[in-house]
């Protein structure tokens, strides 16, 4: 096993995951599939990654990360392999048959390329399969529900190799160290894209105070520090405001931004994320946050959240994959302060048609220029929480960010 076959592994199992950000740490710091290696002379030795389209006999129709379909012809000598995501040699491969092979399978073959290179005989077949992907991706989305944490950041000691990032929950501010080290994966977003594939390896120097921060490691036992195994970081921006337009032609709308009284042109995308907030939930949270506001008792501001009784629950989906304390609160699991972002990704859809001039809306932008943005994520359906707390903390509740969430999916961590 060299070197090369270990990074197309890599790239394999990266290019397969980059739908979501929870899987990101797993990539490293390896280029995705548009890079990986393709065949530069007719009827070299070549190499191919991507995933299954069809089957036909012998033939396989190959969907690679960039260019063309391809057709893997393959012979009874050809070696096929199955390994689990994530692993980077073959030490523990289990042969398999053609017949196993099915459509979404990611599979890594080399063999010798026809004259115009559409075609491959193949020499060897490396097959991650669909089933094993997907548990793999449920398995890291998990973690991340259990050991990550986001915030904004409000300082960073890059000799000390430390992050220090505010995090918004039901119970207030609270301050956490993230302590990196030499075998921290460290990644940042592009100024003004959405997407997981644009994350590009990064360096805790490049993170500024102002930024969004997601990591995933060990906790203290207070909860206030982090040994950080990966840090994925970004420059975005908080937007709270109301509607001014939408125009769906163009698939942008201006919002009123009620810190800065401009207007904000934000730009809605297949990646943005789109959600309405109950008007029952908005009331709880904007109780809270007034109490949090008026120096509320530690009871009145616990980290038990907002009491969701089954009608709250039903409409937001707040409940899925969270405890529920004595008093039916919900709470993450193992106890703390409820995770807004796990309540976000389950409430309802909304479309850029379903708003309209005067609502309420809490935006997450990209950085953009000159005032403009792509959302990240947009919540309607919060004018009682504006109304509590009418500052751009209200709309940090959206921080961390979600990217490049597939459809159905539960969002990021």
């Amino acid at each position: 096993m060299n070197a090369t076959t270990n990074r197309l592994l890599g790239i394999m199992f990266c290019a397969a995951s980059a739908a979501s950000i929870a899987l990101l740490p797993l990539c490293r710091a390896m280029p995705l599939g548009p890079q990986a290696p393709e065949a530069t002379a007719p009827g070299a030795a070549s190499r191919r990654i991507g995933a299954v389209k069809a089957i036909n006999g012998t033939v396989v129709t190959l969907t690679p990360d960039s260019g063309p379909d391809v057709k893997v012809t393959v012979q009874d000598s050809t070696r096929i392999v199955r390994i689990a995501p994530g692993e980077k040699n073959l030490k523990n491969a289990t042969p398999i048959q053609l017949q196993d092979l099915q459509v979404g399978d990611r599979i890594l073959v080399a063999g010798k390329a026809s004259d115009d290179n559409l075609s491959l005989t193949a020499s060897s077949v490396v097959v991650m399969t669909r089933s094993d992907l997907e548990a793999r991706h449920q398995q890291d989305l998990q973690d991340w529900q259990k050991r990550g944490v986001g915030g904004l950041v409000t300082s960073v000691d890059a000799a000390a190799g430390t992050v220090t990032i505010s995090v918004v929950s039901f119970a207030g501010k609270k301050s956490i160290v993230l302590h990196s080290s030499s075998a921290t994966v460290i990644r940042r977003y592009a100024p003004d894209s959405v997407k997981f594939d644009d994350a590009k390896p990064s360096a805790l120097a490049e993170i500024h105070p102002g930024d969004q921060v997601r990591a995933r490691g060990g906790r203290s036992a207070d909860g206030g520090e982090l040994a950080a195994e990966e840090i994925v970081s970004g420059s975005f921006r908080n937007v709270a405001g109301t509607v001014n337009s939408v125009d769906a032609s163009s698939s942008t709308l201006s919002v009123q931004d009620l810190l800065s009284k401009q207007p904000v042109l934000v730009k809605i995308t297949q990646d943005s994320q789109l959600h309405r907030l109950p008007a029952e939930m908005a009331q709880r949270i904007a109780m809270r946050l007034k109490g949090a506001a008026a120096g509320a008792t530690p009871g009145a501001a616990s980290g038990s959240g907002p009491p969701t009784n089954g009608q709250t629950a039903s409409a937001a989906g707040a409940t899925n994959g969270m405890a529920a304390d004595g008093n039916g609160a919900s709470k993450r699991p193992g106890g703390g302060s409820p995770d807004f972002q796990q309540m976000l990704s389950r409430m309802p859809a909304v479309a850029l048609t379903d708003l309209h001039k005067g609502d309420a809306v809490m935006i997450v932008t990209t950085e953009g220029a000159a005032g403009n943005g792509t959302a990240v994520t947009l919540l309607s359906g919060v004018e009682p929480i504006l109304q509590a707390a009418p500052s751009a903390s209200s709309a940090s509740m959206l921080t961390p960010w979600s990217l490049s969430a597939p459809a159905g999916d539960a969002g990021g961590p």
